[in-house]
């Protein structure tokens, strides 16, 4: 298969790329790494990037930001952060792939643990995981051409622990490689519409 994973210079992205190289082409996008560039906040940018990339038969984002901050100081401001990155860019990297993946293709996306499991700060990224989750459920009712969509929720990982231990105290940390294992999943296997759990 012919591979694009978004973000694959990050930790998740690197181990998915890692895991996946072994038997498959993969090829990389990033806003400053990778094989093309893409700013996933910028439509033009996004189409265009699926334009240089060609064919693929799966797609991958490891990407979006957003924003942790406690409750009492969070505005719309700091919100749309993760409704912009986070959540549209990866709804986007869908509808915009759409006509150019292969039949029979996968999107795979990316959430995370905090609308199972919040913490202190964490309302915007709890908010941006369960619409991702809720939205690739409903929208693998309706992929057209047999394309599957699923995506990973990871809790912290372990090679994030030295920056974010004062969060996540409590919670199990999972290395990068276990993680990228969900992702083979939903690429390599027949699977639509789940959201992989990796704790």
């Amino acid at each position: 298969m012919r591979i694009l994973v978004i973000g694959g210079s990050g930790t998740i992205g690197h181990a998915v790329v890692t895991e996946l190289s072994q038997r498959h082409e993969v090829v990389t996008a990033g806003r400053t790494h990778g094989d093309f560039k893409v700013d996933i906040m910028d439509n033009q940018s996004i189409d265009t990037m699926y334009k240089q990339a060609g064919k693929l038969d799966a797609v991958i984002s490891t990407t979006g930001n957003v924003h942790f901050g406690l409750l009492s100081e969070m505005t719309e401001k700091e919100y749309s952060v993760g409704l912009k990155s986070k959540l549209m860019g990866q709804v986007n990297l869908v509808l915009l792939g759409l006509k150019y993946i292969n039949d029979h293709a996968s999107f795979t996306l990316t959430s995370g643990i905090l609308n199972r499991d919040p913490i202190l700060y964490g309302s915007s990224a709890a908010m941006i995981n369960g619409a991702l989750d809720g939205f690739v459920k409903s929208a693998a009712l309706e992929m057209p051409r047999n394309i599957r969509i699923n995506i990973v929720s990871p809790t912290i990982l372990a090679e994030s622990m030295d920056q974010y231990a004062d969060y996540f105290r409590g919670f199990n940390p999972v290395q990068a490689s276990k993680v990228a294992l969900a992702y083979s999943k939903s690429v390599e296997g027949k699977q639509t519409g789940q959201v992989y759990n990796v704790e």
